[in-house]
């Protein structure tokens, strides 16, 4: 095992995939040079050069027209958008053209594409670059999405979504970019739709993905100082979403606890519930909680975004809550 930032094993990921397969080039906004906006492709054009790390212009719709129509040329490519706020301005060619081609043309055409994108809240950007867009990808038929809460999973995921034939939309939480976790040595991928059990327990199951992850383990540690033993789930992949991990747990427990950073209303959390009530209610001894983000848009006040942001304390109550 190797220890290394998130960041650093995105990056690595990267450059594996670049050197195993000519056809996959990475473009975005001050992807080559600069490294990046947050510093993911640093170096990248020094070995693979401007041809296969573009640098594209300020323009949403060019980064994802133009790799939309790469893709089914035949190349891989891995487009950049900084934000995940930004999706809005290239939503037509993620959700109509992205996400419906292979569909629409019987199968024939292939869009092996992987969006990486930034998001989150937690470092002051204010409400139009803080956002946890994922339900927006997730209401779409034909996308893959991934939402990686460590360095390893990060790693093996992105090598996993470059080497697929459908369009994975894969989301990085600013926050975690920095964070530092063992990574296995040499090569490896992670299957797309599998959850991880993080922690395993008896009393509760809590769900959790991206930063939210790291604060329902946090939780559960002082949940345990009051002998309450809860399970922590990280799906990895929302889309597909592994019923089977999930479903086990709760017919262990009795009790579920989903957390993410989005706003509740409207929130991939909520489908989740659903599929629960639907498909594993007999498992259940107490209602489903949520923990998430009211429905506001997010403060630039760092009093006002810490307040905004689910932590431990909201998902502790959470627990306790369900416990009755």
């Amino acid at each position: 095992m190797a220890e290394m930032t998130y960041s650093q094993a995105i990056n690595e990921a990267l450059r594996e995939e670049m050197r195993r397969d000519k056809n996959v080039y990475i473009l975005g906004e001050d992807v080559g040079a600069f490294g990046g906006c947050f510093g993911v492709t640093t170096g990248l054009i020094d070995e693979f050069g401007p041809e296969r790390v573009l640098d594209s212009p300020i323009s949403e719709t060019a980064i994802m027209g133009s790799a939309v129509g790469a893709a089914v040329a035949g190349l891989r490519p891995v487009p950049e958008i900084m934000f995940d706020d930004f999706l809005g301005v290239c939503m037509d060619e993620v959700v109509n053209q992205t996400a419906k081609m292979r569909y629409m043309f019987g199968g024939k055409a292939k869009v092996p594409l992987t969006l990486r994108m930034a998001c989150g809240a937690g470092v002051g950007a204010a409400a139009q670059h803080s956002q946890c867009l994922e339900a927006w990808l997730c209401h779409t038929p034909g996308l893959v999405v991934i939402m990686p809460s460590t360095a390893a999973d990060a790693k093996g995921l992105l090598k996993t979504a470059i080497r697929d034939d459908n369009p994975v939309m894969f989301l990085e939480h600013k926050l975690l970019y920095g964070a530092g976790g063992e990574v296995p040595e040499g090569e490896y991928t992670i299957p797309i739709g599998k959850a991880d059990i993080k922690r395993e327990g008896k009393d509760v199951t809590i769900l959790a993905y991206s930063m939210m992850l790291h604060k329902a383990l946090a939780a559960a540690e002082t949940l345990a100082l009051d002998g309450i033993d809860a399970e922590v789930i990280d799906p990895r992949t929302l889309i597909p979403f592994d019923k089977e991990t999930l479903y086990k747990s709760i017919e262990k427990t009795g009790r579920l606890v989903i957390v993410h950073e989005a706003v509740k209303q409207g929130g991939f959390g909520g489908e989740i519930a659903a599929m629960v009530a639907e498909e594993c209610f007999d498992s259940l001894d107490a209602p489903i909680k949520r923990v998430a983000a009211p429905f506001t848009p997010i403060p630039f006040a760092s009093g006002l975004e810490s307040a905004y942001i689910p932590d431990e304390a909201k998902i502790i109550d959470a627990v306790k809550s369900v416990l009755g």
